[in-house]
């Protein structure tokens, strides 16, 4: 594997970690409980994995 493709793998990630945050924090904001922001990170987890898999 290329340093150019783990670099841009690693940095997806890095992006990802912005929504995880902040999303997280308007989650519970609007649900008012953890169980809706956990549902909220394994989905973005997957949508990271997905993004990083191509």
């Amino acid at each position: 594997m290329e340093m150019s493709a783990i670099s841009k793998k690693v940095g997806t990630m890095v992006l990802m970690g912005v929504p995880a945050i902040v999303g997280g924090g308007l989650v519970y904001f609007a649900f008012g409980n953890f169980t809706a922001v956990i549902v909220y990170e394994v989905l973005l987890g997957f949508a990271s994995l997905g993004f990083i898999s191509k």
